[in-house]
């Protein structure tokens, strides 16, 4: 019995490593290759609160996420939670909670005015 599993497996074997219409390493047909800076909308699930869970959604090309809570006893997504972060990304030493996206927008500029003034100053 064993000797029929071992030959099944040395057939098998064969015909993977002889097949020549696929490299030996290539992906699965149906998996997408996983390329860093991935673009698009993108979808997952996760813990909000300590008893509550949610729908993240994440728009890298409009640099938006928004969070869904799922409300169990009306059987409904309920929006929790959206935000750009298209100019939070600019900002080098921040940790606040409660901060608009326009207020960010002004403080990068004022980031930016002040690193110019600097850099003014320092060459002769």
């Amino acid at each position: 019995m064993f000797w029929v599993i071992a030959a099944c497996l040395v057939v098998i074997a064969t015909a993977v490593v002889v097949r020549r219409d696929v490299p030996f390493d290539s992906s699965a047909f149906a998996q997408l290759p996983t390329t860093a800076g991935a673009r698009g909308v993108f979808a997952f699930s996760g813990q909000l609160t300590k008893g509550s869970y949610g729908v993240f959604v994440v728009d890298t090309d409009a640099m938006t996420i928004w969070a869904y809570e799922y409300n169990a006893q009306r059987a409904c997504l309920r929006l929790a939670g959206a935000r750009t972060w298209r100019y939070d990304r600019y900002l080098e030493n921040h940790n606040l909670c409660d901060l608009p996206p326009d207020v960010v927008e002004k403080m990068v500029e004022e980031q930016r005015q002040e690193r110019l003034q600097d850099t003014q100053h320092q060459t002769p």
